[in-house]
């Protein structure tokens, strides 16, 4: 049988495959963003979210696995600054693969400052993280509205010629959300992030996170981010990346049968590593060849036509 074609060009950004490293979980390094390339061959990579200035985050713990499965994190945005996009793009870069870079802040100026540097860096394109439950002021603060997510985006969009994606997270006005970011000049969506959770530790009566509340992934969000990306996907006609509990095969052709053209992957790598990519890149051309798919983009929203 001949080989099933995974390529795939999402929000103008050519990736030779639709699994994406998705933003967190993994220090970013430029050393480890190799390996992940090296180890791993995901179509692209997407960074940490990077803010102007440098950010120390919250005191650990800050990544606690959970008795129902999944993680609660509460990393607080960590991250290098801005200064660390020109060494963290050049050094992956060199593999020949595109590398995104996720940019957080609390304002237009912010996430315009960012921007610029990832596009004179040579990023194929850049994530505005406006998604993340457990930072105030920034994320799921501006997220939220249709109005503060349409002037970051025009800000960002007016700013840099390469893609512009949008993060976003679980909100009831969600549709409303993306119709703004589409209308300010987005080229792709990413949906979802984590969704704002909170566990307590019964010996001590304590949330176990120093910041309380943290953002839940894994399993545990995976049909939820399955109803958004569908959602999504039937009220506009938008590139959109799948994120959310992806750990094997059949998850992440879940959400392409969603309307997913790229899948992003977080959590899973947490538990079993790097190789995770080639895991379910193998399961996933098994599954075509199975069922007689030979091109990716034939599955990409095949839900909606049944």
């Amino acid at each position: 049988m001949a080989a099933v074609n995974l390529g795939v060009i999402v929000a103008n950004i050519k990736m030779s495959n639709p699994l994406v490293k998705g933003s967190g979980v993994l220090d970013d390094t430029p050393l480890l963003l190799e390996k992940v390339f090296t180890e791993g061959d995901p179509g692209a990579v997407v960074t940490k979210s990077i803010t102007v200035k440098p950010r120390k985050g919250y005191d650990p713990p800050i990544l606690v696995p959970l008795p129902t499965g999944g993680y609660i994190n509460a990393v607080g945005l960590a991250n290098p600054g801005m200064e660390a996009i020109p060494n963290l793009v050049a050094n992956a870069r060199k593999l020949g693969k595109p590398v995104i870079v996720s940019i957080a802040g609390s304002s237009e100026e912010e996430f315009t400052k960012v921007a610029i540097i990832a596009e004179e860096s040579g990023a194929s394109g850049v994530e505005l993280n406006l998604s993340c439950p457990h930072v105030k002021g920034m994320g799921l603060d501006i997220g939220m509205s249709p109005k503060l997510t349409f002037n970051v985006v025009s800000a960002v969009a007016s700013v840099i010629r390469i893609p512009v994606i949008v993060k976003v997270g679980v909100a009831d006005n969600i549709l409303e959300v993306v119709g703004k970011a589409l209308e300010a000049g987005a080229d792709g969506i990413t949906a979802i992030n984590t969704i704002k959770a909170m566990y307590i530790d019964v010996y001590t009566f304590k949330p176990v996170l120093t910041a309380k509340f943290g953002g839940l992934s894994g399993p545990p969000i995976h049909p939820i981010a399955v109803r958004v990306v569908y959602t999504i996907y039937n009220e506009y006609d938008v590139d959109i990346m799948g994120c959310g509990g992806v750990y094997d095969w059949r998850t992440a052709i879940e959400l392409a049968l969603a309307g997913a053209k790229a899948i992003q992957i977080v959590s899973a790598i947490a538990d079993k590593g790097i190789s995770v990519f080639k895991e379910i890149l193998n399961g996933i051309k098994e599954y075509m060849e199975f069922m007689g798919f030979k091109e990716w983009k034939e599955i990409v929203g095949l839900a909606h036509k049944r």
